[in-house]
């Protein structure tokens, strides 16, 4: 464990897991400072608790001298490995550790960590109902929204924590070890970040690094990628899908299959399982019904940040849609998506930074129109619209060219179709 205590720690990037990260630090006695190159109203309103608790900050830039005097950087997972600011640390030989990192650090309880290029928020979740339904006190964590480090202080060593990480989370981890580790599937992402998918693989590999023997690797036996790491790791190995799960499949789909695998460990009655998956409405952000206006509904599906994600979405989509897309290209291949897009697709209307490579890659295969913002995207899909669509949000890009994460933009999204559902009323 690392001793914070009267040393000089730099936390790299103010956003929900930054301003953890400091509060933490602040509690464990550190001289914390705090520096994000955004200077906006986001970054100003995290300022302010910061400032209640005299810690020191700075917005709009990183300051080399400060970074370069640190004993410790705590990056947050927004900010590159490979950054200027970081290199700066590194050629001081100042240790580098992200926000994951620094709560396991401080952690007592047991950890199911769970990784995958898509389900992940959705296991995360289901984990953390089915471990509360069977009498245990459960903390759930990480890239699913809640910060690890903002609960360290209430956790005791009979809790057990359900932990969202992802491959940027995963980057900065020194000593991490989870009690359980699930990889759930893998397909290209984040391809703006890495060089290619052997390096974003070698990224989701390090959730089972230092695992020992007696812990265990949930990987999804149908992905001939995942299935061979098996060969990599000291943990004991469970499979999911590839009719190696031991249940019956065809009665679950794979995000149910690799939570029955968790249940399995932890001696949890499989009728707790099937109970928790029939009350299960669905997480907000992914595929969730906003409102019926005139006989077409509005699907919120803002956590679709890759094609894949979207293509998930469009296959179990049941009407004629209307698909909203666009936000910040990760690199992808947007000509991935031709074939369901011809097959259950009416119109495609486009937003944001990558509205124009998604309209070259898709040009001719059905009407495409281009909007400024989510407002008039909006808007311009509900004129297309005929009773019994769908009007669907699931952008297969990164929301962060106009909107602080996908959270956000699906909230504005419900926003103004709540406001048009409104209007429609007062039309009448």
């Amino acid at each position: 464990m690392i001793d914070f205590k009267d040393r000089n720690v730099v936390v790299l990037g103010l956003g929900c897991s930054g301003l953890a990260s400091a509060k933490l630090l602040n509690k464990l006695g550190a001289q914390v400072f705090i520096s994000d190159k955004t200077d906006d109203a986001k970054q100003r309103e995290y300022s302010c608790d910061l400032k209640k608790l005299s810690i020191d900050f700075e917005l709009g830039k990183h300051t080399k001298t400060i970074i370069e005097s640190a004993d410790y950087l705590v990056i947050s997972p927004g900010i590159s490995y490979n950054c200027e600011a970081v290199e700066w640390a590194r050629k001081k030989n100042i240790e580098v550790i992200g926000e994951i990192e620094l709560g396991y650090q401080h952690c007592p309880a047991q950890i199911i960590a769970i990784t995958g290029t898509n389900g992940k928020t959705t296991v995360t979740t289901l984990i953390g109902k089915i471990l509360e339904k069977a009498g245990r006190d459960v903390f759930v964590l990480g890239n699913i929204g809640k910060p690890f480090s903002s609960c360290i202080d209430k956790i005791k060593d009979t809790d057990l924590i359900s932990l969202e990480v992802s491959s940027f989370q995963l980057e900065s981890i020194k000593e991490f070890r989870p009690k359980v580790s699930i990889i759930l599937n893998f397909t290209p992402d984040h391809l703006d970040r890495y060089k290619n998918l052997g390096e974003y693989l070698k990224a989701k590999k390090r959730i089972f690094i230092n695992q020992k023997k007696e812990d265990f690797l949930i990987l999804n036996y149908a992905d001939s990628r995942l299935r061979s790491l098996a060969s990599e790791t000291e943990a004991e190995v469970l499979y999911f899908g590839g009719g190696k799960s031991g249940f019956d499949e065809s009665k679950f789909n794979p995000n149910q299959l690799a939570v029955l695998k968790v249940a399995e460990i932890f001696g949890i009655d499989l009728d707790i399982c099937y109970k928790v998956f029939e009350e299960f409405t669905g997480i907000e952000h992914r595929l969730e019904f906003v409102s019926n206006i005139n006989g077409i509904d509005f699907v919120n599906d803002s956590k679709a940040t890759n094609i894949e994600a979207t293509i998930w979405a469009l296959e179990n989509s049941i009407k004629p849609t209307i698909l909203i897309a666009g936000g910040r290209d990760k690199g992808s291949d947007f000509a991935i998506i031709s074939n369901i897009l011809k097959n259950k697709v009416k119109s495609l209307v486009l937003f944001g930074e990558s509205k124009t490579k998604i309209e070259d890659a898709l040009n001719g295969l059905i009407k495409i129109s281009t909007a400024k913002d989510i407002y008039e995207a909006v808007n311009l899909a509900f004129n297309q619209a005929r009773k019994g669509d769908c009007v669907m949000l699931s952008p297969m890009c990164a929301s962060f060219d106009m909107f602080s994460n996908y959270q956000e933009r699906g909230r504005i999204f419900k926003g103004i179709v709540n406001n048009l559902k409104s209007s429609c009323r007062v039309a009448r």
